[in-house]
């Protein structure tokens, strides 16, 4: 009984050390999407600019492109930024998604800084950013020409993330399109 009593506390404590080392092993920017291989829920937003039509998911169709998720007072938005507006001049299809903002400040932003989006939406109640599992900003989903999600990135998107991860899934998806 006295060995139980000894062993019990070393077992738990083995436990939680094993966690801890398991939890500091994992990316905490590799968030798994529930999303990844299943259409964009439906959403239709009313446009960050007033040129804007607005964002509907019924217009990812056609060609892979990047939805990326926003918000003026995002600090890691702007960091991530210049990224975007490179990608534009590439020819990159990118979409934007001002969560929980105001639509005079996304535009103010967007006037301010470039504007890397062909279409921007403003989700200012959070409810479209929900449906997609957004649990910050700024993160960005790889869409296929049939509206799939394909893959999801959470944090600013940096030049080796581009090149190592998303532009090779961008570029298989346009090949098998």
């Amino acid at each position: 009984m006295k060995r139980l009593v000894f062993l019990v506390p070393v077992a738990l404590f083995a436990v939680v050390v094993l966690t801890f080392a398991i939890g500091l092993g994992r990316d905490p920017s590799r968030i798994p999407s529930v999303l990844v291989g299943k259409p964009l829920p439906v959403f239709s937003l009313p446009g960050v600019r007033s040129r804007d039509a607005g964002l509907s998911s019924k217009e990812f169709r056609g060609e892979p492109r990047l939805l990326n998720v926003f918000a003026s007072w995002c600090v890691s938005c702007r960091v991530e930024h210049p990224v975007l507006l490179q990608l534009k001049q590439e020819g990159v299809p990118i979409d934007g998604l001002d969560w929980k903002d105001d639509a005079i400040q996304g535009a103010h932003y967007l006037a301010q800084n470039g504007d890397p989006y062909m279409r921007a939406g403003n989700d200012r109640s959070g409810r479209t950013g929900i449906d997609l599992g957004v649990t910050g900003v700024p993160e960005t989903f790889v869409v296929d020409g049939r509206g799939i999600v394909r893959y999801k990135h959470v944090g600013p998107i940096e030049p080796d993330d581009w090149t190592g991860t998303i532009k090779p899934l961008m570029d298989s998806l346009r090949t098998h399109s």
